[in-house]
C-alpha cells in the first residue's frame, strides 16, 4: 500500500490490518453502548474518556507541541473534519431516524470521492486498475450493506446529515494528505479530541436528556470506541495517509461493511447472507486491485 521506501513491510501489513479489524469492531461496540445512552451523548461521553485517557499521557511524557500557529491550526481542522464533521453528523444522523444500512451505504462513497478529488487537491494520479477497485469496492460494500440490513430513508434531515458526515471524512483525508504535519500521536490527539468535545458536548446538552444506563455492557463497548476506535484506529488512520496515497488508504474503507459484518456475526450472531459473503469477496478484490501498484500489475 505504501512506498517501500517510506515504511517497512511490516508496517505496510500491520497497519491497514489492525486499522480495519479495530474500526469494523466499533459498529458491534457503537450498537451494543447505544442501547443504553442516546447518540450525541454517548459520543460526548467518548470524546471525554479519550480525554482523560490523553491528558494524563501529555502531563507525563510532555511530547512536543506544534511549532508554529499554522501547524495547531491544521490539528484543529482535523479535529473539526474528523471528529465533529464524521462523527457528530454521522452520531446525529442515528438521532434522526436514519438506519445504520443507509448511513453505512452513503458513506461508503468515500473513496470515490477521494478518488475524484485526490488529482486536484493532492496531486495524485488514479489510474484505469485503481477506479476499476474503487468501483468493485463500492459493489462489494454496497452488496453487504443490502444483504443485511435496511436502507430505509426516513428523515430528510438525516440523509443530510450523512452526506455531511461522508463530506467530513472525505475532507478530512484530503486535508491530511496535503497539510498534515506528523505530530507526537498524543499531541494530535488531544487537540482534535478537545475540538471534537467542545462541539458535541453543547448539541447532546441542548437534544438530548443526558441520561446513562451504566452497565458492563455499556462500559465495555465505551472503552472499545474510545481507545481502540478514536485513540488507535484514528491515529493509524492519519499515518497511514500522511505515509501513502489517500485514494489507496481510502479504499480500505470498502472492507469496513464486510469486516463488520463478520464481526457481528461471530460474536452477536447476526445473519451473514450468501449474498453479503459475495459482496465481501468483491470488496476484498477491489481493495487488492485499488492497492496494486503499477509494477506490480505489469508482472501480472
Amino acid at each position: 500500500m505504501f512506498d517501500k521506501e517510506q515504511c517497512s513491510p511490516f508496517w505496510s501489513f500491520l497497519a491497514p490490518t489492525l486499522f480495519i479489524l479495530l474500526w469494523s469492531g466499533g459498529f458491534t461496540a457503537l450498537k451494543a453502548g447505544l442501547a443504553f445512552a442516546e447518540p450525541i451523548t454517548y459520543l460526548a461521553l467518548r470524546y471525554g474518556v479519550v480525554l482523560a485517557v490523553l491528558v494524563p499521557l501529555f502531563l507525563v511524557m510532555r511530547p512536543l507541541l506544534p511549532r508554529s500557529p499554522v501547524e495547531w491550526g491544521h490539528q484543529m481542522v482535523i479535529g473539526i473534519l474528523v471528529q465533529t464533521l464524521y462523527f457528530g453528523l454521522a452520531y446525529m444522523a442515528m438521532r434522526l431516524g436514519i438506519s445504520a444500512g443507509l448511513q453505512a451505504l452513503i458513506v461508503s462513497l468515500q473513496p470515490i470521492l477521494v478518488g475524484i478529488l485526490a488529482p486536484a487537491l493532492v496531486h495524485e494520479r488514479v489510474g484505469f486498475m485503481q477506479w476499476l477497485g474503487l468501483g468493485l469496492g463500492v459493489l462489494g460494500a454496497a452488496l453487504v450493506i443490502m444483504a443485511r440490513s435496511a436502507v430505509d430513508a426516513t428523515s430528510a434531515a438525516g440523509i443530510l446529515c450523512s452526506f455531511g458526515a461522508l463530506f467530513g471524512m472525505t475532507a478530512g483525508t484530503l486535508y491530511e494528505k496535503r497539510f498534515g504535519v506528523a505530530q507526537h500521536p498524543v499531541t494530535s490527539n488531544l487537540v482534535q479530541y478537545a475540538v471534537g468535545f467542545a462541539a458535541v458536548l453543547p448539541l447532546a446538552w441542548t437534544l438530548e436528556d443526558m441520561q446513562i444506563s451504566w452497565t458492563g455492557v455499556m462500559i465495555a463497548s465505551l472503552l472499545y470506541l474510545a481507545i481502540g476506535n478514536s485513540l488507535v484506529a484514528v491515529t493509524l488512520l492519519l499515518a497511514m495517509i500522511r505515509r501513502g496515497e489517500a485514494s489507496r488508504v481510502s479504499a480500505l474503507f470498502f472492507l469496513v461493511p464486510p469486516t463488520a459484518a463478520v464481526i457481528a456475526w461471530l460474536l452477536i450472531g447476526e445473519a451473514m447472507p450468501p449474498l453479503a459473503w459475495l459482496g465481501m469477496a468483491l470488496a476484498a478484490a477491489g481493495v487488492a486491485i485499488a492497492n496494486r501498484r503499477p509494477s506490480q500489475a505489469r508482472k501480472m
